[in-house]
């Protein structure tokens, strides 16, 4: 019974999520390098332990740096931007009927259209610069906040906000202590795909107009079949969407403790 027992926490902490993210990851590390020495050429997929050493050489690459930081700039401007729009839109299709009846078609169509169709368009307004890049990013980043928002606000009882009135609050509590609390799962799931739109948005136009950023580098590096300091490159721009990722989801945490 004691062997049991003692075994019994033993096994239970291979069983947390934490260990088995892990485990997960290890295992397709272990994939990528045995197929990228055996079976790959090389040229077109280095293994990992060849992607960590070449790290030194991928931030030592002139113009690499600024890039980063270039492009961390902008991802955070998109970002944001679109986290502003797709709140207050979301939120006046999300509240009134007709709002919604008007202009919820517009933003699924809009949203359904391929954003790389317009980037043209945006090169000529905003030029070559970090502008296209951030309005870009936005493009792409928006229609998903902005649904998620107006499908979190339609869930919302209108006895509570019925209740809210007649208690005499006014409309920043309505929104602070009834319509937000209840928005907040669709919100942050919204904010997280807008996320991944407005990554995608930003490196597309770095990838194809540009002279800066990690896309016009990763172009360069594509060109010249080096994939180690390409996947490196890769490398470095997810642990940067790693870490945003997991700000968004500390706040999701912070702002839904009231569930709990």
């Amino acid at each position: 019974m004691a062997v049991m027992r003692a075994g019994g926490p033993h096994r239970k902490s291979w069983l947390q999520p934490g260990v088995s993210r892990l485990a997960v990851i290890l295992a397709l590390l272990g994939v990528w390098e045995i197929a990228a020495r055996l079976y790959v050429d090389r040229d077109f997929l280095s293994p990992p332990s060849i992607v960590l050493v070449t790290l030194g050489d991928v931030l030592g690459t002139p113009g690499v740096p600024e890039a980063l930081g270039l492009t961390l700039y902008e991802l955070t401007i998109a970002f944001v931007l679109s986290v502003i729009i797709g709140l207050t839109v979301g939120l006046v299709i999300g509240l009134g009927r007709f709002a919604h009846r008007s202009f919820m078609p517009i933003v699924l169509l809009l949203y359904g259209m391929p954003q790389i169709t317009i980037l043209p368009i945006i090169i000529l307004l905003f030029g070559i610069g970090a502008p296209s890049k951030i309005a870009f990013g936005v493009s792409h980043g928006v229609f998903p906040i902005t649904i998620a928002v107006a499908a979190g606000v339609q869930n919302l009882k209108a006895v509570l906000l019925v209740s809210a009135r007649s208690m005499g609050a006014s409309r920043w509590q309505i929104f602070r202590y009834v319509v937000f609390p209840q928005m907040v799962p669709s919100f942050f799931a919204g904010m997280r795909l807008g996320m991944t739109g407005v990554l995608l948005g930003v490196l597309l136009a770095e990838l194809y107009v540009s002279t800066a950023g990690i896309g016009y580098f990763t172009g360069i590096f594509t060109q010249n079949l080096d994939s180690a300091k390409l996947l490196g490159l890769v490398s470095i721009l997810a642990a940067m969407a790693i870490v945003l990722n997991e700000i968004v989801r500390r706040a999701e945490v912070h702002y839904s403790r009231w569930r709990t």
